[in-house]
């Protein structure tokens, strides 16, 4: 038996086996520095909504449309009254009429308060037209009431006008007592039937 040592090696063998070593130590320290690479964990379970806890609201997304202020909102209660038919406007109008004294073609503070509120409406819708009847009781003469209420519808007429209502949308006539709104013989009824009445003739 051979005992092997470094005396008895050739030098090129000795090289071989330095060369050896060295990379076996290189190796070896390489590995010693990279640390073990962690396991992966799974990821947690989500979380359970119970009835105790709050949920969060869904978040609110907002518009990229630009808003158009240049369209007006039309008024919900102004479109119901001009989308009604004429018959039906004058059956339930808008417009209150003018109520007088007894002989008289003056506007009181009633009838002027009336036709101020009913001037406003005019306002509103620039394209009606209306007429007002000039009404009296049964009392007096055909002859006397007709011209009554004559006087009466100009009263109204003058008054709108200087509240700003353009003439020509007035018309005017007068039925004097022919035909009344109340058929009774009382005061009560002789003072609805002393009247400018306001009819909607064309919008």
């Amino acid at each position: 038996m051979v005992e092997l040592t470094t005396y008895n090696m050739k030098p090129k063998t000795l090289r071989r086996l330095g060369l050896v070593s060295l990379l076996l130590i290189a190796v070896a320290v390489s590995c010693a520095k990279k640390p073990a690479a962690p396991l992966p964990q799974p990821a947690p379970p989500p979380p359970v909504a119970s009835a105790s806890s709050p949920v969060a609201p869904p978040t609110a997304t907002t518009s990229t449309q630009p808003i158009d202020d240049s369209v007006p909102v039309p008024v919900r209660g102004d479109d119901a009254i001009n989308s009604r038919s004429i018959e039906d406007l004058n059956r339930n109008s808008p417009l209150k009429p003018a109520f007088f004294g007894l002989d008289s073609a003056e506007l009181d503070d009633a009838g002027r308060s009336n036709v101020a509120a009913n001037a406003e409406i005019l306002k509103r819708y620039p394209s009606w037209v209306v007429t007002f009847e000039g009404h009296c009781d049964e009392r007096g003469t055909a002859e006397y009431n007709l011209a009554l209420g004559e006087r009466r519808a100009v009263a109204v007429r003058t008054y709108l006008v200087g509240l700003g209502i353009a003439p020509d949308r007035l018309r005017s006539v007068s039925y004097g007592k022919e035909f009344p709104f109340d058929p009774g013989h009382t005061d009560a009824a002789w003072a609805q039937n002393r009247r400018a009445h306001f009819v909607i003739t064309s919008k």
